[in-house]
């Protein structure tokens, strides 16, 4: 893939924070045929590109319950692994992914501001706004820690990301789940977009913020269609 000459910054709490990072990846790459895989397993996601914004999340295939995982962990440290790639939406809108973290780390900070964004587990979607930067979108959804389930609210440092707790707090730890959404649905929704494609995907385990730790398990991930 073709490297670009964008510069990006190394941490969530200067000029490129990690929401805009992630946006940033989605644009150092050349597109790859919208028509390419669309199913990703763990050892797939494991060997994604680790973009780090603050210290190094670790991410490292194993064994998990009797499953292949990709396990993250975090110590006061901020790293995603990023795929990216056009998915047609018109074909494929639903994502499937599977999550499981064994307990919450402890926050003290609101996790809607820019002192508690960090999150045990992510997965971003991301629309390519090209050379006009303010016009990508992206969408997080999270295993929040206070929020409710279901609820949302602009990213804290800005409003091009959307949060979305898809779960919160005790709702399940020590298990697997396995979740769904309608991307095409969600960018309705959050952002008044009808998009036909997306163009990036992103998994991450972050506590920079809190100087805390953290660790996650994801398992595969699918675009499916609406059948």
């Amino acid at each position: 893939m073709k490297m670009a000459s964008t510069k990006l910054a190394s941490t969530k709490l200067g000029l490129a924070p990690a929401w805009a990072m992630i946006m940033s990846c989605a644009m150092i790459f050349v597109a790859t045929d919208a028509r390419a895989q669309t199913e990703f397993d763990p050892a797939q996601i494991a060997e994604w590109r680790n973009h780090i914004f603050k210290g190094q999340t670790t991410y490292r295939l194993v064994e998990k319950d009797g499953r292949r995982a990709v396990h993250a962990a975090c110590s006061a440290s901020a790293s995603g692994l990023f795929m990216e790639r056009v998915i047609d939406l018109r074909e494929t809108p639903i994502l499937e992914w599977s999550w499981r973290i064994d307990e919450l780390p402890p926050m003290t900070a609101d996790e809607r501001s820019r002192a508690g964004d960090d999150f045990v587990a992510r997965i971003y979607v991301v629309r390519d706004g090209g050379l006009l930067r303010w016009r990508t979108r992206a969408i997080s959804y999270v295993w929040a820690n206070t929020s409710p389930e279901g609820s949302d609210w602009p990213n804290p440092y800005a409003d091009q990301a959307r949060m979305v707790a898809v779960r919160s707090g005790a709702s399940g730890p020590g298990r697997w789940h396995t979740q769904r959404r309608n991307i095409r649905e969600d960018f309705r929704r959050y952002h008044g977009l009808d998009l036909e494609s997306i163009d990036a995907v992103a998994v991450m385990t972050d506590c920079d913020d809190s100087g805390g730790r953290a660790e996650a398990w994801y398992g595969a991930l699918r675009f499916l269609p609406l059948d």
